[in-house]
């Protein structure tokens, strides 16, 4: 067998076809490796906005809180439900929201996005631990007053600490800033429910929320709710209602990112060819050299092929550190299903890496293969004969 050594001398040798073709394949990685991680990085923003112990309830068929309704006397039913775990007062741990959209002007270039505005009661902090108040204080209930996510007030005109914005024929001040760690939240605006109902004119419910006192329970519950008639509902576990949400643009990106990734992919396929051909003809003669001193088509065959998949697992191992860089970044975008403005951040995980990785090992065994067979099935007179 012929040792590694002389593969990494014949790369030293060929620089700059070598470092070409591993810039070129980088690129192709660090595209690749950005789509998935835009993907992933909505919705583990999504995923994240919700909890293992707790249910939502929107109206059947509606999917998302934007076209759902629960009247109030649907709402008196479930709320009453045996299963719904005791919040710190003793009292049913959940909270009866509306989820409106409106429009507002972004800071940075003044185009309008829509942004999510929720009436919130008091149980709603409680059912959502990780959403904390950063700035300012809570909105009173008899006033318009309104608190915002740590992202739209950022992004959003009006929606920054003691700014004023008007919505629902109102004008309202913001007098907190809230984090939600890094989850949908972050991109809304919360008031008290009492005043978004008046506001928007909505004498009804969009969701409720509640805690499960025991999530072995679900099924059951969920079972017996759907199919009372006295109710239109569907139930959900809050983790599998937000993963719902982010199904059409991440389906959408993966299905794009994939098909430019493809087309790239050829380039840096043919890349790797031109470097790998062009190693088999001015390596002829040693090629020649190597048979006669007996080593066998195959070590020769195995030489250029483990040559071209090291250099795109260089390119790879680039491309996937320089993407990693990306998680730095903060984007926002529309999500599809709720037609409302959400920012997140690109997202890696272990997974991604490795299947960057292996695409790049793909894209040189591809590259790789015919020049490798070329090298091999060289005869040897001719090798030697040439200059």
């Amino acid at each position: 067998m012929i040792p590694i050594s002389y593969i990494i001398r014949n790369i030293k040798k060929h620089k700059i076809t070598s470092i070409l073709t591993i810039l070129g394949v980088t690129l192709v990685v660090f595209v690749f490796a950005g789509v998935l991680m835009l993907s992933n990085g909505l919705r583990a923003t999504l995923v994240a906005t919700g909890y293992d112990d707790n249910a939502v309830i929107i109206r059947k068929a509606s999917q998302t809180e934007v076209q759902s309704i629960i009247p109030y006397d649907q709402a008196q039913l479930i709320v009453a439900s045996p299963e719904i775990a005791p919040a710190k007062d003793n009292r049913p741990l959940y909270t009866n929201e509306i989820y409106v959209l409106i429009n507002l002007p972004s800071r940075t270039d003044s185009t309008e996005a829509n942004l999510v505005v929720r009436g919130i009661t008091p149980k709603s902090f409680e059912l959502r631990p990780n959403v904390k108040l950063i700035a300012g204080r809570l909105p009173q209930e008899a006033g318009s007053e309104i608190i915002t996510g740590e992202s739209a007030s950022e992004r959003f005109v009006g929606c920054g600490l003691g700014e004023r914005v008007r919505f629902g024929a109102r004008e309202w001040t913001v007098v907190g800033i809230f984090d939600a760690a890094g989850t949908g939240f972050d991109s809304e605006i919360w008031g008290d429910i009492t005043q978004m109902s008046d506001a928007f004119r909505r004498p009804v419910y969009s969701s409720i929320t509640f805690r499960m006192a025991d999530t072995s329970q679900f099924t059951g519950m969920k079972d017996r709710l759907e199919n009372d008639r006295r109710l239109t509902i569907e139930v959900f576990r809050e983790k599998e209602y937000y993963a719902n949400q982010s199904r059409t643009i991440t389906t959408f990106i993966n299905i794009t990112g994939t098909v430019i990734s493809i087309v790239f992919s050829l380039g840096a396929i043919v890349g790797a060819m031109i470097t790998m051909y062009s190693a088999v003809a001015n390596r002829t003669k040693e090629i020649g050299i190597l048979r006669a001193l007996g080593f066998k088509r195959l070590s020769i065959l195995l030489v250029f092929f483990l040559e071209s998949i090291f250099i795109s697992l260089t390119g790879g191992m680039l491309g996937v550190l320089i993407a990693y860089f990306l998680r730095f970044i903060r984007i926002s975008t529309t999500n599809w299903d709720t037609f409302s403005e959400i920012a997140f951040n690109f997202e890696i995980s272990s997974q991604i890496a490795i299947l960057a990785i292996l695409f790049a090992v793909i894209m040189g065994i591809a590259g790789g293969f015919l020049p490798a067979v070329r090298a091999s099935r060289l005869k040897i007179v001719d090798s030697l004969r040439s200059a």
